[in-house]
């Protein structure tokens, strides 16, 4: 048996794709893309005329409204090859505006519904700054699932939690990435710091209960992601479940629900204060953070570039 099929007993595997022949290969539950991802995709020639037909079919909208038609298409096309959900993010300009959020997260929501997929289908991906936590709040209270994502913190993952969001995405790899670069280290297993990030954050979640799903991200290598075999979900590239397909190695459960539960773990609470001072103590998670939504940000004003290229 595959690394891949032994991890599908433990953990639900993601596909980190905007590419529908990747997703037929693997066959994911779930897919999450975002603007590099989609941008990556419009540029293959396989999925140019997905960009050509929206931009044709809406000559009279905005290069943003356009983008979100998109994002949507895109989305509607992978519902077809996957039994789960498909996550949608919301402009990464809108990362530190809660009610910019809250009306792009219903348009994306009602741009699907015209498509005539529901709202149990759809994620709706939100920074994890404090003002895209309240707006998620808001979100899941009317209905609308949110998946976190440029998650690199304890505190935003607990006031994730608290919020009651469905899913955040701790990204495994940037965190590594960041603690290689300042140490000069090649961490690997269980040193490994963005595994155990995603670690803490997944055993806190099921020793109080938290119903918000875990699903690890950003990963650099299978290693990573077999050490967070059990977690709720893990989000994975093509080139990753590739060689996880190819590769026969043992795969162990790491993270187990019923062992966290007998931790011992102080509880904690994050209120606007709290979270803002404590995530600025954490030089990794702000560094990050901003370096995320700026090429974000970057890639929403060029897949916008190829909308008004292509008219």
């Amino acid at each position: 048996m595959s690394a891949l099929d032994q991890l599908r007993q433990f953990t639900t595997v993601v596909a980190d794709t905007g590419d529908f022949n990747s997703m037929r290969a693997f066959a994911p539950r779930d897919a999450t893309t975002n603007p590099t991802l989609i941008l990556k995709a419009v540029g293959m020639p396989d999925y140019r005329s997905l960009l050509e037909e929206t931009v044709a079919a809406h000559s009279g909208e905005t290069a943003g409204e356009v983008c979100d038609r998109l994002l949507v298409r895109f989305g509607c096309e992978i519902l077809k090859l996957i039994p789960g959900r498909v996550s949608t993010e919301v402009d990464a300009r809108l990362s530190f505006d809660t009610e910019g959020t809250i009306a792009k997260a219903h348009r994306i929501v009602d741009l699907y519904a015209t498509q005539g997929v529901g709202r149990d289908r759809v994620l709706i991906k939100v920074a994890a700054t404090w003002e895209g936590i309240r707006a998620a709040e808001r979100l899941e209270n009317d209905g609308i699932h949110c998946n976190l994502t440029l998650l690199f913190s304890f505190p935003q993952a607990v006031a994730c939690a608290d919020a009651g969001v469905t899913l955040i995405s701790p990204f495994v790899g940037r965190i590594y990435d960041w603690y290689r670069k300042r140490d000069g280290v090649d961490y690997a297993g269980d040193a490994d710091p963005g595994v155990l990030s995603v670690r803490r954050i997944y055993e806190y979640f099921k020793k109080y209960g938290y119903p918000t799903e875990v699903m690890g991200a950003s990963f650099r290598n299978t290693g990573q992601i077999l050490a967070l075999a059990g977690c709720d979900l893990l989000t994975i590239s093509p080139e990753l479940l590739a060689q996880l397909a190819q590769s026969e190695q043992p795969v162990q459960r790491r993270l187990d629900a019923a062992a966290a539960r007998q931790l011992h773990l102080d509880r904690v609470r994050f209120d606007e204060k709290h979270f803002r001072f404590e995530f600025n103590e954490d030089a990794m998670a702000t560094e990050k953070l901003a370096e995320g939504i700026r090429a974000f940000v970057s890639d929403a004003a060029k897949l916008e570039q190829l909308v008004v290229a292509a008219r």
